[in-house]
């Protein structure tokens, strides 16, 4: 099952003082960024961002689950999206823990 965009766009305005918050539709979910970088995925409409161990220390208790079959293990956040503070802040850390996105060079 797709996500809703709706889903997304509430998710985008939970953490949009976490940083410049982008998405990108890809195969009908959803890449959530911060800065840039890739810090969540939206699958199901279902919120799973990247693990880290800031992310983790935050959290507490982990939830962890893959957000598409086959896919690495991500925090899975339900009930506390709602919570714009706390979300904001998960997502915060989690960006500041990952690494710069490589800048990729064309193939001539």
């Amino acid at each position: 099952m797709a996500s809703d965009k709706s889903f997304v766009e509430f998710i985008v305005d939970q953490i949009e003082n976490a940083g410049q918050i982008t998405y990108k539709k890809m195969f009908g979910e959803y890449a959530v960024y911060c800065e840039g970088k890739v810090v969540a995925l939206v699958c199901d409409n279902r919120l799973f961002i990247k693990p880290t161990e800031g992310g983790k220390r935050f959290i507490g208790d982990v939830v962890e689950a893959p957000a598409y079959p086959g896919a690495k293990l991500s925090f899975l956040i339900d009930a506390r999206v709602e919570d714009r503070q706390w979300i904001s802040n998960l997502i915060r850390i989690t960006c500041e823990e990952l690494p710069e996105q490589k800048i990729r060079k064309k193939k001539m």
